[in-house]
């Protein structure tokens, strides 16, 4: 493990700050120091802020060359999961361990019987194991998914046939956790598909064409995702899938960007971000923002004249605890070899450390945000032996928590990322109280509470963390009486999850007149128009229905 002192700048130390909202000279936005940082070998990671070399692939058989997106996963026990497209016995890829000070394990190599060459990275699954996507050999020869456990016992739940009009195949984007607790991802040449942890597949929708980034479920429960080609001139797209129809919110035209690859991910002013490779003012690449219904809007061109501030980002972004967006290009910078940049939603655009090749070159894979708040990415290049790194980057970012699953039924149990909860004292859902077990340091679950969508908050004894995104505790709807009933008639509804009902519905027709009397009950009254049906409930969790029907009578 390395750590970097004059080759890499940092944001506390002032060696470098590159803002696009100054106009000044070059020679005026630079600052440059030059300051050595401790690292605390404590199995956390650094106290200082600053850029580290974890680790150094090797090639041959023990990993290489990490590919886009390759995106890695934070386990239960705190370190961190991925895969190599490349190395390995086969030389067909590798699945790893690393902790976040740099202890290093492979896990796993794929011998094409089980997969090969893995691209899109690994998913934390809700039963604990990691779950993946290979793009080529298994069964058919057109990759797989797979689930191995963290000691590397790998078990290959589902083979994909090729089978244009069934599960397609090739898949090379990341999987997800979806709203129902099942996971999602893509395959060529344009299908969505959802499986279950039993291996379950059934397709979902069809895209514009492949994807690279993984899917996003989004505040308002639908899913987004980008194409790297299709769209209305062949440039790329970012569609939206809701239910089983899947639409093009924009085509890429080149001037406001081209060929997105990274994916995207939603802002904390609940608008989408990411990246392209191509297009913009330079033909650099651009960070863009697209609303939930299609307003598009070009935040940031990257410039190859100005090299200094990076270009050309294959990565997609992160959305960090801080509210900021931060991402890596593969160019440019002081030693030409990309950057680490953090970009406001607002698009103020700063600098945080420049790749040099010694340390690692070539950020094509996303990088991710730790729940102890360090940035953690794989280098394609570079390193001791030339193939590729895993780095660590510390930007002062608070910890947080991470929620494995992102929604809930009350009384159901949820996962929880982080750190220092062997001290753990409560925690809340939205301010409700809500029991709790640790299981160890690093991970916990609790029980969803009668109560609200919101925030998670642990309380320890170095104080209260949040969770990174709002769980959304999900409505049901058990029992109603009398089953029968005319307009004007009051009827009692019994369930969980309703104490922020903001829609009923009887048969289709909305309710006007209703009352809240608990999170398990609300009372409303039949209104006119009414049709015999079921009952439904909307709330900012999710919808439900009645499995019953209420009969209207005139």
């Amino acid at each position: 493990m390395k750590t970097q002192a004059a080759r890499f700048m940092t944001r506390e130390q002032s060696i470098i700050r590159l803002s696009t909202e100054s106009s000044r000279s070059l020679t005026g936005r630079i600052a440059l120091g030059l300051t050595l940082f401790s690292m605390l070998l404590c199995g956390q990671f650094l106290s200082a802020q600053g850029y580290v070399d974890l680790y150094d692939f090797p090639a041959h058989s023990g990993g290489c060359c990490p590919q886009h997106p390759s995106l890695m996963a934070e386990g239960r026990d705190g370190n961190l999961y991925g895969i190599t497209t490349s190395g390995g016995a086969s030389n067909i890829g590798i699945i790893f361990k690393v902790s976040p000070s740099g202890t290093f394990k492979q896990l796993y190599s794929f011998d094409t019987v089980h997969g090969s060459t893995p691209v899109g990275g690994l998913l934390l699954g809700l039963d604990g194991n990691l779950y993946g996507t290979t793009e080529e050999g298994g069964a058919y020869g057109f990759g797989n998914v797979f689930r191995i456990t963290t000691a590397g016992a790998l078990t290959v739940i589902h083979d994909f046939t090729g089978d244009s009009t069934k599960d397609g195949g090739f898949p090379v984007s990341p999987l997800i956790i979806g709203a129902d607790g099942a996971m999602y991802g893509t395959t060529h040449p344009g299908i969505v598909f959802r499986i279950t942890q039993a291996g379950v597949l059934s397709r979902v929708a069809t895209t514009p064409s492949e994807s690279f980034g993984p899917l996003l479920l989004a505040s308002n429960g639908s899913y987004y995702g980008t194409t790297e080609f299709a769209g209305a001139t062949q440039n790329g797209s970012i569609y939206k899938v809701s239910g089983s129809t899947s639409t093009i919110l924009y085509s890429f035209d080149g001037p406001h960007g081209q060929f997105p690859i990274g994916g995207l991910v939603q802002g904390n002013d609940g608008n989408l971000y990411g990246t392209t490779t191509a297009g913009g003012t330079e033909n650099a690449g651009v960070i863009f923002r697209i609303s939930l219904t299609g307003t598009y809007s070009v935040v940031y061109n990257f410039s190859s004249k100005n090299y200094e501030f990076g270009y050309q980002a294959f990565a997609g972004l992160i959305a960090g605890s801080d509210g900021n967006l931060y991402g890596a290009t593969i160019w440019g910078g002081l030693n030409g070899a990309g950057v680490i940049f953090e970009v406001t939603t607002s698009g103020a655009y700063s600098v945080l450390a420049s790749f040099d090749v010694p340390d690692g070159d070539g950020a094509y894979a996303t990088p991710m945000q730790h729940t102890n708040g360090a940035i953690f990415g794989l280098n394609k290049r570079g390193g001791a032996l030339g193939n590729g790194t895993v780095f660590g980057f510390n930007a002062g970012l608070p910890k947080f928590m991470q929620l494995t699953s992102p929604v809930g039924l009350v009384g159901g149990s949820v996962g929880i990322l982080g750190t220092g909860f062997a001290t753990a004292s409560s925690v809340t859902f939205n301010g409700t109280p809500a029991s709790f077990h640790v299981v160890s340091n690093t991970f916990m679950t609790a029980t969803v509470p009668s109560g609200e969508t919101g925030f998670v908050s642990v309380t320890t004894s170095s104080g209260t963390v949040l969770s990174n995104k709002i769980f959304k505790v999900v409505p049901k709807v058990l029992s109603f009486s009398p089953t029968t009933g005319r307009p004007g008639d009051t009827v009692v509804l019994t369930g969980t999850g309703l104490i922020q009902t903001e829609t009923i519905g009887v048969g289709g027709v909305r309710v006007n007149a209703y009352t809240v009397n608990s999170d398990s009950q609300l009372t409303f009254t039949v209104p006119n128009g009414a049709k015999t049906g079921k009952i439904g409930v909307i709330t900012p969790g999710g919808s439900a229905q009645s499995k019953a029907i209420f009969t209207v009578t005139q």
